[in-house]
């Protein structure tokens, strides 16, 4: 890259999701109520699966390791934006924004991975009943889920290596409650058209090439489901059902931001919040609601340790 004189931008403004003070307040106490959900009934979930022997399958491994991920998940944008609310001036510096914009993409695609790692115990369960606890043993599950993390900081890291080398020395203002990477290419001071394929390449692929291989296993898996005897079908079939709900939910806000190369989408901020704030709540209400095993746990749990 061409090497030129320019004064580092320390520190980002961003805009938020309103101006509007009344707006603002309505906003706080709305995703404060959010948060208030998302955090307790994930922690509910890790700490009722690691408690209770009879929640010790594979299933409910990937789902405490996935409420865990969702934890870490609300924590990297929410907090920022709730404080942002009373602040007439909302800034970030450029050291939190990388780290903002590392740990948001390594997160949500560790989230994706590890979904395919669900859909892969799903499969084995369904389709190879009788060699379930070899090929998704405790081992394997370990693996699976080192795997999910390991490619979700494979994915982050290479998007915070595309940005950190660029040169920012104009304009620092965001449309957005937190860094989003397509707006914040566009501030640097150099050509980013190749970094701006690698992103897309590295995140559109990617969140589109994971919707697919879900979509299409879990739909392998309800048709094999048809041609099985009727004992436990309805049980595994809700399961299934329950995994789809979350694959749609993740994915498709994050192919409608991030499937579009160079270029801005409509109306990209409440996607984003919906990516951001709503989805990781739609995991323990999705997977409890439907799931009466855990339900019952997660009750006598409270029962147990709270009341």
């Amino acid at each position: 890259m061409e090497q030129r004189n320019y004064t580092r931008v320390t520190e980002f403004i961003l805009l938020g999701l309103s101006q509007t003070h009344e707006v603002q307040m309505i906003l706080f106490f709305l995703f404060l109520l959010f948060y208030m959900i998302i955090l307790p009934s994930n922690i509910l979930i890790v700490l009722t699966i690691h408690s209770d022997s009879q929640l010790g399958s594979p299933m409910y491994f990937f789902l405490a390791n996935l409420a865990f991920l969702d934890i870490c998940y609300c924590s990297v944008t929410p907090p920022k934006m709730l404080a942002d609310f009373f602040l007439p001036c909302k800034t970030i510096s450029y050291s939190a924004c990388m780290a903002q914009l590392f740990f948001l993409h390594f997160l949500g695609a560790a989230e994706a991975f590890l979904l395919m790692a669900m859909a892969y115990d799903r499969y084995v369960a369904i389709c190879k009943p009788l060699h379930y606890t070899r090929l998704v043993n405790r081992r394997v599950c370990c693996v699976l889920v080192g795997a999910s993390w390991g490619g979700g900081f494979i994915h982050g890291i290479i998007l915070f290596a595309l940005t950190i080398h660029l040169p920012f020395c104009g304009p620092n203002i965001l449309d957005n409650f937190f860094c989003d990477i397509h707006q914040l290419v566009k501030l640097a001071c150099a050509d980013t058209y190749m970094v701006e394929l690698l992103m897309f390449l590295n995140n559109g692929a990617v969140i589109s090439m994971c919707f697919a291989l879900l979509l299409i296993s879990y739909t392998v898996l309800l048709m094999k489901l048809q041609t099985q005897s009727s004992k436990g079908k309805s049980k595994v079939a809700s399961n299934c059902i329950s995994h789809i709900i979350v694959v749609f939910v993740m994915c498709g806000p994050a192919m409608y931001i991030y499937g579009l190369p160079f270029q801005a989408v409509p109306m990209e901020k409440v996607v984003a919040v919906f990516h951001t704030v709503i989805f990781p709540l739609t995991n323990p209400m999705i997977y409890t609601l439907r799931n009466g095993e855990i339900k019952s746990s997660m009750w006598k749990f409270v029962q147990k340790h709270i009341l």
